[in-house]
């Protein structure tokens, strides 16, 4: 409340909540309604958490007619209220996680599964700490052709990818400085920003940090400020895995090292190598990662970026200082040693993909299972083990997966098959320009 008396300017609300594709679900609510709803929360239903990506029902889904499609309660989160600046009229977002009418945390929502992989690694005396790095394109979708927007500062369009190009960040340099400005306000800890392979596509990272909950909070908040902030300048960004057939498609790399209580990196041994701990870790997301696949990759145009020599992974190993690994030890000072997880697209829920790594990887810490040896040279000619090959087969492959199960409780793991596997059969009725069109916004 403390931050409204501070800004009273301030007259409406919005509260949402990530569903399970993360799309943001929620109300607008009168500021004036705002003590009540820190105070009482709100309700949805909660089949609201598993809608499929247009926004339906889940058929025959046992949260919605056969159960009368009751409501859950919807509290607020640790982040409390945050500035909408890519809106006109002065708005607060209200963060919110989903629990049952009698406080116990609800199963299908996904920020809960995060939470709960959390709180393994707390009863282990351990700390996660997380840092995203995200892709996305900006992209003038005002016509029948995706093309890169004019730059506000030339009025050119430029037609190629620019890796690293300090004049390509310039052309939106207006866009960029906005952003950041945005991001301080939201404490959304953004640092580097550089333009990537593709025309009109960037990456930004965000800060590490020892507080997994919060990497995911920032990571999902980033994402519909980017969006958002875009569309004020006349044009869209998109965190679709593929938007451009001709070019590279946008990732989310997790980079994440583990702490002891006392902040010892259980991933340094002093030595370029690591620890056995580290190479541990390595092994439980190799182990997890086909069934997890499915959470990296959860939309049919996902699979459009993972093809091989196209910057994305396609089978599974580990290499030092190795972007076309899945795994990747970068180089770093022993202090710093960390994995880099590159499988996942732009277009994920972040709380699922950090919660599918991290308790992919505490798991092989826990069973201590041995690494296979990390490899040498082009990922794409070594003899790996492949990830699923197309969406049909990746939800297989979660649907038997005993690490999913291990990981996520049944009910999401449920709820997430049912509506991917709804997904799955209505995609089958849209052209590649409809494709585009739904996937362009949405994720």
């Amino acid at each position: 409340m403390e931050w409204l008396r501070e800004h009273p300017e301030v007259k409406t609300i919005r509260v949402a909540a990530a569903d399970l594709n993360g799309v943001a679900r929620g109300k607008r609510i009168p500021a004036r309604f705002a003590r009540k709803l820190m105070e009482e929360g709100t309700k949805f239903p909660f089949s609201v958490m598993n809608l499929d990506i247009w926004g339906e029902d889940i058929e025959d889904s046992p949260l919605v007619f056969e159960s009368g499609d009751p409501d859950g309660l919807l509290l607020p989160t640790e982040r409390g209220f945050l500035p909408m600046p890519w809106l006109d009229a002065p708005t607060a977002l209200l963060p919110l996680w989903m629990f049952h009418p009698d406080g116990r945390p609800y199963e299908g929502d996904p920020r809960q599964a995060l939470a709960r992989v959390v709180d393994r690694y707390r009863a282990a005396g351990l700390v996660p700490v997380v840092a995203t790095e995200l892709e996305f394109f900006l992209i003038d979708d005002s016509g029948r052709t995706l093309r890169v927007p004019p730059s506000p500062r030339s009025g050119k369009r430029r037609t190629g990818g620019e890796v690293l190009s300090l004049r390509a960040l310039d052309a939106f340099d207006q866009f960029f400085t906005t952003l950041y400005d945005a991001c301080e306000m939201m404490d959304i800890p953004a640092d580097t920003s550089i333009s990537e392979a593709g025309p009109g596509q960037f990456e930004i990272n965000l800060m590490h940090q020892a507080d997994p909950l919060k990497a995911a909070d920032d990571t999902w908040l980033f994402k519909m400020l980017v969006k958002g902030v875009a569309r004020s300048y006349g044009f869209a960004a998109s965190f679709m895995a593929k938007p451009y057939e001709a070019w590279p498609g946008n990732g989310m790399h997790m980079h994440f090292s583990i702490l002891t209580g006392d902040g010892r990196n259980i991933f340094d041994d002093g030595t370029e190598a690591g620890s056995d701990a580290l190479r541990h870790a390595v092994a439980g997301c190799l182990r997890a990662m086909p069934g997890s696949t499915l959470l990296f990759a959860p939309h049919e145009n996902s699979y459009d970026r993972l093809v091989p020599n196209a910057h994305a992974p396609t089978g599974i190993g580990w290499a030092h200082e190795n972007r076309t690994a899945a795994i990747r030890i970068p180089a770093s000072s022993p202090a710093a040693r960390r994995i880099e997880h590159r499988v996942a697209g732009g277009d994920v829920n972040p709380y699922l993909t950090v919660a599918a790594i991290l308790g992919a990887a505490l798991d092989g810490i826990e069973d201590r299972l041995p690494a296979p040896a990390p490899f040498r040279g082009n990922a794409y000619d070594q003899n790996l083990q492949q990830l699923p090959g197309d969406w049909g087969a990746a939800i297989e492959a979660f649907a038997t997966c005993p690490e999913i199960r291990r990981i996520f409780p049944l009910h999401l793991v449920e709820n997430y098959l049912m509506t991917k596997r709804q997904e799955l059969h209505y995609m089958s009725e849209l052209s590649d320009e409809e494709t585009v069109e739904l996937y362009l916004d949405t994720v």
